[in-house]
């Protein structure tokens, strides 16, 4: 279970609730802003954020309602605000203004026609596997360090040995920067920008990491080409991924390290494995959302 104060990443709205500036999470099942006063889950350097957000969201003329991202990153907090474009010269100043005080690392708009950069004094980055990776906009990443570092070291461990492994659904490079290590690895994504960014990160530092732009959901990894694998990793979104674990169960391949952050996906796919003759081996469930329901698990099926 992550510790309080330990989410690297949110997502908040901000509104004009009677004249004065909301920023919070929505209610649970409802679209009503809870304003936050206090936070035990954020860590402190992106709740620091929001008095001096509210700040400037004061000055602001009309209503709004306005979307903010935050994440930490290696050069501070990455801020992205979706439904806001300042307006005139005095607006956009005092933006600079703000980035400048609080040290942003970057600042994205959207006024609806997709991200722009705002501010980025230098390149923001964040560490995996000790390898600074470029981070874009709105990428996924672990809600916790804590929760990464147990979903790695389950994944390094139970594929300690394997001299060749297929990263499934890698993302940014969270799993195969780490598992490269100990192994050669394919890094298979759908999102091109996350693509690129790992393979950025991998080939100045010659790393032994193939990188595949590839959409694993319509265009699954074969049986055939898996079948060079000494192991597979795949972490898929909460849908699960019916279609390539089909292809992996097919494959004989001796073992499969299934990362998940829904149980119900997981359990169906995981049928699928086990009817191939794949035992599950060991479970661990990891706890990154506290105070929550939610929770995800690092599991290992092994081919019997």
């Amino acid at each position: 279970m992550s510790p309080p104060r330990s989410r690297r990443r949110a997502s908040l709205r901000a509104i004009n609730g009677g004249g004065r500036p909301l920023i919070g999470f929505r209610a649970a099942g409802s679209h009503r802003v809870i304003d936050l006063a206090e936070c035990h889950i954020l860590k402190p350097e992106l709740f620091a954020l929001l008095v001096p957000l509210r700040r400037y969201f004061a000055a602001l003329k009309g209503k709004y309602s306005i979307d903010i991202e935050l994440a930490q990153v290696d050069q501070g907090v990455d801020c992205a605000l979706k439904g806001f474009m300042p307006e005139g010269l005095d607006q956009t100043e005092d933006l600079l203004d703000f980035c400048r005080e609080n040290g942003l690392a970057r600042l994205t708009l959207d006024a609806g026609y997709g991200s722009e950069g705002f501010w980025e004094p230098e390149p923001v980055t964040v560490t995996l596997g000790g390898i600074p990776v470029a981070y874009p906009a709105g990428a996924f990443l672990q809600a916790t360090e804590h929760g990464e570092a147990a979903l790695v070291g389950a994944a390094c461990e139970w594929l300690a040995g394997c001299g060749q492994v297929a990263d499934l659904f890698a993302g940014l490079g969270t799993f195969a920067l780490a598992l490269v290590s100990q192994s050669k690895v394919l890094a298979a994504e759908a999102d091109r920008a996350a693509v690129l960014a790992c393979r950025s990160a991998v080939n100045p530092a010659r790393l032994p990491v193939e990188t595949a732009h590839r959409d694993l959901f319509r265009n699954p990894l074969r049986a055939d080409e898996l079948a060079g694998f000494d192991g597979i990793l795949l972490d898929p979104p909460r849908a699960g991924a019916r279609a390539q674990v089909e292809q992996i169960a097919a494959s004989g391949v001796s073992r499969v390290v299934y990362i998940s952050c829904n149980p119900s996906s997981w359990s169906r796919d995981g049928a699928l494995l086990a009817h191939a003759g794949y035992e599950l081996a060991e479970l661990r469930p990891v706890g990154q959302f506290r105070w929550s329901t939610h929770v995800e698990l690092a599991s290992l099926f092994i081919k019997r």
